[in-house]
């Protein structure tokens, strides 16, 4: 095991926060403090720890005192349970499901989702194939609705749409909720709407009460109209739910799906050269700063990873990236689902620009720069000799996988 100690951002919010449910869990235990007669007290209830049999035991060699303990105790901690045994009604969420997994911006629609059900109404995911999400309780999902077959894989609207009806048929829901995005939500959401015959709220960033607000004017202008059955909304739309955990409990169509023959044919993916992308549509982006001091093996390393790459302002003006691959509010904006940082430091200005990636991975000398706080993986050493052995891990890879499949 390694004896690296990894920061957990997620619990180093609840305990700022002091309206969290774990606030309270998430505080040190004192055990000792100085009285005001100089006199060293000791809190005998403190000591010990919680037995499988859940008896109070005392270790006397205060191995279980350490900071473990507590960090092992405060991660037993559950957010409260949300259960809907009969549901009103239900709100039903079509998730991109990129990857196989929630994307923020899959979140922000659940966080939606929550708002209009309310305590009475259920949260039902539909989800398409297989997935690799195992956090679905924590972001806000009461029922789960997988439908499975060979027919959902890749590009494949018309069987969605038509999986979509039967579900529509089945739990009559009070709205549909799909994310207005490149990843195929926007797309599926309006031909959904238009088997459906309704017009849907497009872009929406807002609701309040019956009433929703979308971009419009090319993002420039607001619309506000009455809400509708499907909405089609977009990032940031709410925030994540973050304070409850619920059932997750699985639901399944009470009739099967006809089989239709498909119009459009799934021809498989096309390589696109990760260089044409542009950085605020790239999904993994490869990003450096200051601390590159190789840039043939930056380079290098990025062609190796198939990732777009970025830089920081320093690395722009000292001429080593040109100035459409400067991330941050003085140059682009991304929302990238992995972003790399290799010797960037994290100025305000650079943290701003990467505000909306899901996962970010740091590779720093600096264990205490602003970067390595903001990143969910830190690396810490050299660049060089970490871009090399990424490279060799990436052939490695690779290898393997051609020999499995001769």
């Amino acid at each position: 095991m390694s004896d690296i100690i990894r920061r957990d951002p997620r619990a180093e919010w609840i305990a700022r926060n002091r309206l969290h449910p774990l606030h309270a869990a998430m505080q040190p235990v004192q055990h000792s403090w100085m009285g005001p007669n100089g006199i060293l007290r000791k809190n005998v209830h403190g000591v010990g720890f919680i037995g499988p049999n859940g008896i109070k035991r005392i270790d006397r060699s205060g191995a279980q005192q350490g900071g473990a303990s507590k960090r092992t105790a405060a991660a037993e901690v559950q957010l409260p349970l949300h259960q809907v045994a009969a549901p009103a009604f239900y709100i039903n969420v079509v998730p991109d499901m990129v990857g196989g997994r929630l994307s923020s911006h899959d979140r922000d629609l659940l966080g939606l989702a929550r708002q209009l059900a309310g305590s009475d109404g259920a949260v039902l995911a539909v989800v398409f194939g297989e997935h690799k999400e195992s956090t679905f309780a924590t972001a806000g999902v009461d029922r789960l609705l997988v439908l499975e077959g060979h027919e959902f894989d890749g590009y494949s609207p018309e069987q969605r749409v038509q999986g979509l009806r039967a579900v529509d048929n089945q739990f009559n829901p009070r709205h549909w909720l799909l994310p207005d995005s490149r990843s195929g939500g926007g797309e599926l959401g309006r031909r959904f709407a238009a088997s459906l015959k309704e017009r849907p709220a497009t872009r929406v960033w807002q609701i309040k009460g019956q009433e929703c607000i979308g971009r419009a004017g090319a993002g420039q202008e607001d619309l506000a109209r009455p809400l509708p059955r499907l909405i089609l909304a977009a990032a940031e739309c709410a925030d994540p739910v973050s304070e409850t955990r619920h059932e997750v409990l699985p639901v399944e169509l009470s009739t099967t799906l006809a089989r239709s023959l498909p119009r459009i044919e799934d021809l498989g993916a096309v390589a696109v050269d990760p260089a044409a992308i542009p950085m605020a549509e790239a999904e993994f982006i490869f990003s450096g700063g200051n601390g590159v001091k190789d840039w043939a093996l930056f380079h290098q390393t990025a062609a190796a990873l198939g990732a777009t790459e970025g830089a920081s302002r320093v690395a722009v003006d000292d001429g080593f990236m040109a100035r459409d691959r400067q991330v941050g509010a003085s140059g682009t904006w991304v929302t990238a689902r992995v972003y790399v940082a290799v010797g960037i430091s994290g100025a305000i200005q650079h943290l701003q620009g990467i505000g909306a990636c899901d996962k970010v991975v740091a590779i720093n000398l600096d264990p205490g720069c602003d970067m390595i706080k903001r990143a969910d993986l830190s690396v810490i050493g050299e660049s060089a000799a970490i871009l090399q052995a990424l490279i060799e891990a990436v052939a490695a890879y690779r290898n393997g996988a051609k020999r499995d499949a001769a």
